[in-house]
C-alpha cells in the first residue's frame, strides 16, 4: 500500500506549551485515517502544521517523498493537499454552484490562458457539475448558500475542497452540529471519497469514526498514545482511560 504523506518527529510549541510532540504518522493512499483525542490534544494544531496554516517548530512533513515542511498553504493546495475547517467558510451570498465554480476556477485558472474564455468556462462548469453530482448537491446548485441546511453547508465546503483536485483531503469536524440523519449521510459520502483520494478526518463523533475509518491515530497532550484499526482502538486501555472512558 502506497504512502502518500508522512510526518517525521513533528513538533509545534507555543511558548512553553508543546501542542504537537514528536508525532510520526503515515497516511496511506486511498485510505481514511481519523485523528481523535480529547479537547486540547493537539488534533487541529497537527493538521494546521501539515496543511501550512502553522509553521512546525521542528520535524518534517513529506508528501510523495518531497519535503513540504512549512510551505505555504496555497502551494500545498497546488500539490494536492486540501482541507476544510471547523468553522463554516463558504460565500453565503453565492449559490452552491457559484461557490464550487469559484473554487474550481481558482485551481485551474492559471492554465486557462491557452484556451478561449468560452472553452475555459465550459471546462470549469463541467468540473463543478461533476463535484456537485458526486456529493448529492446537484439539485441544490442554484440555492443560495445561506438557505442551505447546516449539513448541506458542510457538504458544500467539501465540494469546494474537492474542486482543488486533492490527492489527500483533511476534514476538520465535518459533522459538527449535524442531526443524526445528516451525520450518517455525510459520513457515507466521506467514506466514498476514498475510492479516489486519501482522507484524514478530525472528528469527535465516535460512531462516525468507528464506522468509516480504516485506521485511527489517538493524540493526547500532543503525543500519539495509540494507532490501529477501529477494533484495536476500542480495546486499547490507554485510549479508554484518556478519551473513550472505561464504561
Amino acid at each position: 500500500m502506497t504512502t502518500i504523506l508522512t510526518t517525521e518527529s513533528l513538533h509545534k510549541h507555543f511558548g512553553g506549551v508543546l501542542a504537537v510532540n514528536d508525532v510520526n504518522v503515515e497516511f496511506k493512499s486511498k485510505r481514511l485515517r481519523s485523528i481523535i483525542g480529547p479537547n486540547g490534544a493537539g488534533k487541529t494544531t497537527f493538521i494546521n502544521v501539515i496543511t501550512g496554516k502553522l509553521f512546525a517548530s521542528s520535524g518534517a512533513v513529506l508528501f510523495e517523498n518531497q519535503d513540504i515542511t512549512n510551505k505555504p498553504a496555497h502551494r500545498l493546495v497546488k500539490l494536492g493537499i486540501c482541507r476544510t475547517f471547523q468553522i463554516t467558510s463558504i460565500f453565503m451570498g453565492l449559490t452552491v454552484f457559484e461557490n464550487t465554480r469559484i473554487a474550481a476556477q481558482t485551481q485551474i485558472g492559471g492554465s486557462f490562458r491557452v484556451f478561449s474564455a468560452k472553452e475555459s468556462l465550459k471546462e470549469v462548469n463541467k468540473k463543478t457539475w461533476e463535484i456537485l453530482d458526486r456529493l448529492g448537491l446537484k439539485d441544490k446548485a442554484n440555492v443560495p448558500s445561506t438557505n442551505l441546511a447546516h449539513g448541506d453547508q458542510r457538504l458544500l465546503e467539501v465540494a469546494m475542497a474537492l474542486a482543488g483536485d486533492p490527492k489527500i483531503l483533511f476534514l476538520d469536524e465535518p459533522t459538527a452540529g449535524m442531526s443524526p440523519a445528516e451525520t450518517d449521510h455525510i459520513a457515507q459520502l466521506i467514506k466514498g471519497l476514498t475510492a479516489t483520494i486519501s482522507v484524514v478526518l478530525v472528528e469527535h463523533d465516535m460512531d462516525v469514526v468507528m464506522s468509516i475509518s480504516d485506521e485511527i491515530t489517538v493524540l493526547n497532550q500532543g503525543s500519539i498514545i495509540a494507532e490501529g484499526t477501529p477494533m484495536e482502538i476500542k480495546e486499547n486501555k490507554l485510549v479508554k482511560e484518556a478519551y473513550l472512558g472505561n464504561a
